[in-house]
């Protein structure tokens, strides 16, 4: 599945559109990016709340898919410009981590991580 399918089947705010064609390998939830360096998958779509700069740097090194930013949170304007930079698909939801996980989950996509 691609980031457009989960775009369209969350309803999710696209923040940045680079790369909405790269294929999700799964999904990582967690909120802690000493977590998501170490566990994190390339090609995971990485669920959490966080929304300093730093994400983009860690999704950028593990050669993730994109980030969604989960709870309704809105996205400090540097992540946008250095996801822009990076080249990676920024998306904002509404759910909770736990609600965004489960519907990837019954879209096919193997779930990583602890749930919130």
């Amino acid at each position: 599945m691609k980031i457009a399918d989960i775009i369209s089947a969350l309803g999710l705010e696209i923040m940045v559109d680079k790369n909405l064609d790269r294929e999700i390998k799964g999904c990582y939830v967690s909120d802690m990016l000493s977590d998501v360096l170490a566990n994190g998958h390339e090609g995971n779509l990485w669920i959490t709340r966080q929304t300093h700069p730093n994400i983009v740097a860690v999704a950028a090194i593990k050669g993730l898919a994109g980030i969604v930013i989960t709870g309704g949170k809105q996205v400090e304007p540097d992540t946008i410009i250095k996801a822009e930079a990076e080249e990676v698909p920024l998306m904002l939801t509404p759910l909770s981590s736990f609600e965004t996980a489960g519907i990837c989950y019954s879209l096919g996509k193997k779930a990583q991580g602890d749930l919130e």
